[in-house]
């Protein structure tokens, strides 16, 4: 899948967004070892049960590559979610937490 914008400003464009999500649905583990600020853990497995927000919210999801944050487009926007794919955490060059 093409994006429109690099993982960074995607980054900023979800700053802006009031009432949005970032959410990473990477491993506990992988989360663990460093995630951008302010994003949520709900790994791809649990996603579907876990999303506490509104459908029509804003989605921004990542993951290491973009691969699961493929599939969990997918399913945000069957349960009526606004999700959009940044992609994966390896392009990231802001500050991780």
């Amino acid at each position: 899948m093409e994006r429109d914008l690099s993982f960074d400003e995607y980054i900023e464009q979800y700053r802006k967004t009031p009432e949005a999500v970032l959410l990473d649905v990477r491993t506990a583990a992988e989360y663990e070892e460093g995630h951008v600020p302010e994003s949520i853990n709900i790994p791809l497995g649990e996603l579907e049960y876990s999303l506490d927000a509104e459908p029509g919210t804003k989605v921004f999801i990542y993951c290491r590559s973009g691969a699961r944050s493929t599939d969990a487009c997918r399913i945000l926007n069957e349960e009526g979610f606004d999700a959009v794919n940044i992609g994966g955490i390896i392009s990231y060059r802001g500050p991780m937490e």
